[in-house]
Parts: C-alpha cells; sequence; structure tokens
C-alpha cells in the first residue's frame, strides 16, 4: 500500500476517501502479483448498500421513487467520487445509468473501479425493486472479460465492454416504483437543537396531506408547525437535497399515487385533491416525478 502512497490500514479508516488512479493501479498489481482473477468483480461483492455515504443514504432515503432517487444520485455524485459523473439515458423502454470518471479515457484496468461504478446504482435499484432484482445488461469501457464466478453470480445478466461508458440498463416500468427501503432514513445533520430532519420531514408527510385541497402553508407556517425556524427548517430540507417546493411536490405526488393504486377516482378529481391547478399540471408533475404518466402509473399499479 505504501509503494502506491495509500494509507496503510484502510480498515480503519473505511469513510475516508482515497486517490482512485493510485487504487486502480494497486488494484490491478495485486491481481497479477497474487493471482486474483476478476478483482473488480470480487471487490464489488463485498460492497453493500450501507458503504455508499451517509448523505448519499440520506438524499435516496427521501426519494419518493426510483426516478427521483436515481436523478439524486447523479446531482450528487461527486459525493461518492470527485472525479465521478453520473447521468441517466432513455432508450426505448428502459433507461441507462451511466457513469465515468475524468481524466480515465484510454487508461488500462478500469474494470476494477468501473466495477464499483455499476454496483452502487444496482444496489439504489435494489432499495425500491427488491434485493433479488438485477440489470439485464452491465456495460464497462474498458476492454473486459468477466470470469466464470461473474457469470455464475449474474446468471441472467448480460455483459458489454468497449462502450462509452459504463452503465445499467433500468426497465422504464421500475421508475415509478416507491422507496421501500427497510432500514431507518439517518438523522440529517444539524448543530441547532429541535427535531432532527428527518423526524421534521417526517411528521410534515403526516400533517400536510390535510391542506392538499385548500392550499398549502407557507414556508414559515410549516415551520412553526414544526416546532423550528424557518432557516432551520430550510438547512434540514436542504440537507435531504430537498428545497420546501421539493417537499411539497413529493406529498403531492405521493397522496395521487396513493389514490390511483387504490381508488377508481378520475384523474381530474385526484389532481384537485392533490393541490394541482389541473390536469395537465397535474401530468407533468407526476411524470417528472415516476416517469410516466398518472393513467399509465394506475395501469402499472393494476396488472391484469
Amino acid at each position: 500500500m505504501a509503494k502506491f502512497h495509500l494509507p496503510t490500514s484502510l480498515e480503519e479508516k473505511a469513510n475516508h476517501y482515497v486517490p482512485i488512479l493510485r487504487a486502480i493501479d494497486f488494484a490491478e498489481i495485486a491481481r497479477r502479483s497474487q493471482g486474483i482473477p476478476d478483482f473488480g468483480f470480487l471487490a464489488s461483492q463485498r460492497l453493500r448498500y450501507c458503504h455508499l455515504s451517509e448523505k448519499t443514504r440520506t438524499l435516496i432515503g427521501h426519494a419518493p421513487t426510483l426516478l427521483v432517487a436515481l436523478q439524486q444520485a447523479c446531482k450528487w455524485a461527486s459525493i461518492e467520487d470527485s472525479n465521478l459523473k453520473n447521468w441517466i439515458e432513455r432508450h426505448d423502454d428502459h433507461v441507462r445509468f451511466c457513469s465515468s470518471l475524468a481524466g480515465t479515457k484510454g487508461l488500462l484496468h478500469l474494470e476494477h473501479s468501473q466495477w464499483l461504478q455499476n454496483i452502487f446504482p444496482i444496489y439504489i435499484v435494489q432499495q425500491f425493486a427488491g434485493p433479488d432484482w438485477a440489470p439485464a445488461t452491465i456495460a464497462f469501457e474498458a476492454r473486459y472479460t468477466p470470469s466464470p464466478a461473474c457469470h455464475s453470480s449474474w446468471p441472467n445478466t448480460r455483459f458489454l465492454s468497449g462502450q462509452d461508458a459504463s452503465w445499467i440498463d433500468v426497465p422504464i416500468s421500475l421508475l415509478s416504483l416507491p422507496n421501500r427501503a427497510k432500514e431507518k432514513v439517518l438523522s440529517l445533520q444539524d448543530d441547532q437543537a429541535g427535531p432532527s430532519g428527518h423526524d421534521i420531514i417526517a411528521a410534515l408527510k403526516l400533517m400536510l396531506p390535510s391542506y392538499l385541497d385548500q392550499g398549502l402553508p407557507a414556508l414559515a407556517e410549516v415551520a412553526e408547525m414544526a416546532g423550528a425556524s424557518a432557516r432551520s427548517l430550510q438547512r434540514k430540507l436542504a440537507y435531504a437535497g430537498m428545497t420546501y417546493s421539493d417537499l411539497l411536490d413529493t406529498i403531492r405526488f405521493e397522496n395521487a399515487s396513493k389514490l390511483l393504486r387504490d381508488t377508481d377516482s378520475k384523474i381530474i378529481e385526484i389532481a384537485f385533491s392533490s393541490g394541482y391547478a389541473d390536469p395537465a399540471h397535474f401530468t407533468r408533475a407526476f411524470r417528472r416525478i415516476s416517469g410516466v404518466t398518472p393513467r399509465e402509473f394506475r395501469a402499472q399499479s393494476r396488472p391484469e
């Protein structure tokens, strides 16, 4: 480790950052000298959702749908790696969650890091689709041939190499899935006494739906309801990757999606009862969060 100017006690510093290019060089030398096949794959097998940063898990935990969670992972990619860029591409009936590392184009042995780039979005999708979900395709920028052990672990997944970016594919039908994470969202850090950000957001999600059809309160009034100052509430929301407007959008969406799933109410009735000015506004806002229209969402929620 010291030869590559890496910390010699990484197990004690699991939450710290290391220079990615030096880590890639170390992984390749270790693979060769120790005869370890498919080092990146083996490393990915040891990682879990909990190894994402606390900030990222908080953002994902407050995402109302898988689409919003993936968008947050794109927006805040630098939390995990300052060189990392994530983006989403739409292709027919699926989207690609893509990633690349700045300054690595053309370098060798990038499959080690690209396994990590691909495994974490898989774990994010599993927070919504269930722990057994696997992508139909995992793609690498690197020229990479998966080992037999890799194919055995991912029997129904196709592997591609030499792509313009690393990516996994996610069916569009999954993007509207609600968050099913079992672990409690970590309390949002704040330097002031009072309720945690998680407690406040959870409380507001219980209180505010009753105001949807009569006009939602202003930020200052809502902060008073939550027992916090307006400034403190804004900080707690910001740590969760939200503004007050985002929180209202989430509450409207969750109310509307429940009505679409559980009732036969007309779309226009659901729009007004969820606080939207008109059905067109409702459709645009709903699709922005879920990736599908309210009508499509209802059809997906009620398979024949």
